[in-house]
């Protein structure tokens, strides 16, 4: 049973660091898409994630009606989560592919924030403590000032991790409703295209074929990370493996250096510490206090 439960967790941190890779491709594919407006980004990277999550709900026979009481949920989800894919792929736009990725990975920090009132569960003193420090972490990135040409994209990378933290407050909502995973990417990817649409018909901009590659590049990257990070939770609880998602910062950082030749300034750098110190002493602690209290 120990060999079985080890294997399942070892999955789990390979699924987990393969969504985190495939996750910094489509950072550096909408970076590349170049000036194509925002909205018209998010269309295609919805749009070819709904083409890929139509194929699992056909082969599993999922009706697309949502299951009655999680329907809230599954709006919310995709409303705040959509907001936040366009604070998100602004601030892929303005600023260094490591501090957008960075930012955007506050979101668990927000979702302990909203699972409060979301979820009815309980932060301590020590979790308050970290989520303040990661808080602290990020101020280095964001370097608050007037005179920060980058403030309001940085801002924009902030406010995404936080929609993204209470979109995912809304997933474990609905999933703990019988929701399938599957279906939570198929709904969010279609209402994410529906939203978008009206847009791009009625203002769209030209693309390049490099463009459009691109942004079909972000699409399926978005598709395969999405998919991953679902079935890595699937094998293995959040608080085990977590901390392997702030892989993605190195894989964003050595993308943003290899292709787009960006090298991080000394703050973001103390910025990228204090978040992924934040984020470990979290990891370690939700680990401690679940072992204390499965003894018990």
């Amino acid at each position: 049973m120990a060999g079985f439960k080890i294997k399942r967790l070892h999955k789990a941190i390979l699924l987990l660091i393969t969504s985190a890779l495939f996750f910094a491709f489509m950072n550096m594919f909408v970076n590349l898409s170049g000036d194509v407006p925002t909205v018209q980004k998010t269309f295609f990277r919805n749009f070819f994630a709904l083409i890929v999550a139509s194929g699992v709900m056909i082969k599993n026979r999922e009706s697309v009606i949502p299951k009655k009481g999680a329907r809230a949920d599954l709006l919310l989800r995709s409303v705040i989560g959509y907001a936040g894919v366009l604070c998100n792929f602004y601030a892929l736009g303005h600023l260094a592919l490591s501090d957008a990725s960075l930012l955007n990975k506050m979101s668990p920090f927000f979702a302990i924030i909203f699972s409060v009132p979301l979820l009815k569960e309980k932060a301590n003193r020590t979790q308050w403590l970290i989520i303040l420090a990661a808080f602290a972490g990020a101020m280095f990135v964001i370097k608050p000032s007037f005179q920060n040409a980058e403030l309001v994209p940085s801002v924009a990378g902030f406010i995404g991790g936080m929609c993204a933290g209470a979109a995912y407050t809304f997933v474990r909502r609905a999933t703990q409703k019988g929701v399938k995973s599957y279906y939570v990417v198929f709904f969010f990817s279609a209402f994410s295209s529906l939203a978008s649409l009206p847009f791009v018909v009625f203002d769209f901009h030209p693309m390049t074929w490099f463009q459009f590659l691109m942004l079909l590049g972000a699409g399926l990257s978005a598709a395969v990370a999405q998919f991953c990070i679902t079935a890595a939770y699937s094998y293995a609880p959040a608080k085990e493996v977590s901390i392997y998602d702030y892989s993605q910062i190195i894989f964003s950082a050595l993308l943003g250096f290899l292709v787009m030749g960006q090298i991080p300034d000394g703050l973001s750098v103390i910025g990228y510490i204090v978040i992924i110190a934040a984020a470990y002493a979290m990891f370690r602690y939700n680990n401690r206090k679940n072992a204390g209290s499965d003894k018990a």
